[in-house]
């Protein structure tokens, strides 16, 4: 009895480094890690035409050895997303990507060899993966499979298909999660669109730079015209400035969120908070602009007129660019006297 027992012991001691070898020339030494690419506000899917949620997968060789997966011309077959509500509710996935995987097609791919430190990275628009129709907060992730996802959907079933149904039947490596946030559409909290008054276009933010920003914005006050004065204005970023209305802001959730930049807007226009932004300059001058990429600050001096004297100031605009589009997300005052 003895003597089984040893061969037996000694049979599973020979098996463990060839399985630890084969391990590490397979795929469980890759990591999967997204990120945002160009990050930016979500909407609803039905909220704006061209609002894509760009993720950034990257997969890694954290090992030893080389590792070798197969990646689809069409990455539906390659990879995944899986969303969550708070409540842990998975969303569904898009009747595109369905249609594609429910269908029987011949799939192309490459293989990709990846050495120990190296790793590979591509985008991919998660609206093209899931049906995200309802604001809120969700826990996205996304599901690669180095082998390829061949899973055929059985006909009959395609409603109630989603990541979670993919995982049973085919293993995929696992990412971090990321925060999503979907606010809803701008016009459900806000009423209409904003409207150019002279030509009644809808107005949209174009890409100028910074110190054009600043000029627009100044003459849109000077004009009480609204709307172009909040075009190209980091409405949240404002409001977070106030760390009171910071917290109460975090604490909300995306319904209530909107509710309160609305009301942020609606204050502003009535001269009760941030008096100093809403301040009407009679006059105003670039004096500086800086800018790099992402970040930008124009300095401006601009005059306040009162009975027998001029108020000159100087406002600092710190500007960032999002989607090649610049905004304004704060300021600072100097007082430099009376003239």
């Amino acid at each position: 009895m003895k003597r089984l027992l040893t061969v037996i012991i000694s049979i599973i001691a020979l098996s463990v480094p060839s399985v630890l070898s084969a391990q590490e020339t397979g795929t469980n030494s890759a990591d999967i890690s997204i990120r945002f690419f160009d990050k930016t506000i979500y909407y609803t899917d039905s909220a704006v035409a061209d609002n894509p949620i760009q993720v950034r997968i990257t997969i890694a060789n954290s090992g030893s050895r080389t590792i070798r997966f197969k990646l689809a011309e069409d990455r539906i077959f390659s990879t995944d997303f899986a969303a969550y509500t708070v409540k842990n509710m998975p969303l569904i996935h898009t009747d595109g990507f369905i249609r594609k995987r429910s269908t029987n097609q011949p799939v192309f791919f490459r293989e990709i060899s990846l050495e120990p430190g190296e790793q590979y990275s591509f985008v991919e628009n998660v609206r093209d993966y899931l049906k995200i129709s309802e604001p809120g907060v969700y826990y996205l992730e996304n599901w690669f499979y180095p082998e390829l996802n061949r899973l055929e959907i059985p006909a009959g079933s395609l409603a109630a298909f989603n990541s979670s149904t993919v995982a049973q039947a085919v293993s995929p490596i696992r990412s971090n999660r990321l925060t999503l946030e979907i606010r809803p559409a701008p016009s459900a909290a806000g009423g209409a669109l904003p409207v150019s008054p002279e030509t009644k276009d809808i107005l949209r933010p174009e890409q100028i730079p910074p110190d054009q920003i600043i000029s627009y914005t100044l003459t849109s006050r000077q004009r009480s015209l609204w709307d172009q004065y909040f075009l190209y204005m980091d409405v949240e970023e404002m409001l977070l400035r106030d760390p009171a209305r910071n917290r109460r802001y975090r604490a909300e959730s995306a319904d209530g969120r909107a509710r309160m930049l609305e009301d942020y807007k609606l204050d502003l226009r009535q001269d009760r908070i941030d008096r100093d932004i809403v301040a009407i300059p009679e006059s105003f001058q670039i004096e500086k602009t800086m800018y790099t990429t992402t970040e930008g600050t124009v300095s401006v001096l601009e005059w306040f007129s009162y009975d027998g004297f001029q108020e000159k100031k100087r406002y600092t605009y710190f500007l960032r660019q999002r989607d090649g589009i610049w905004h304004i997300y704060d300021y600072t005052v100097d007082n430099l006297g009376t003239e």
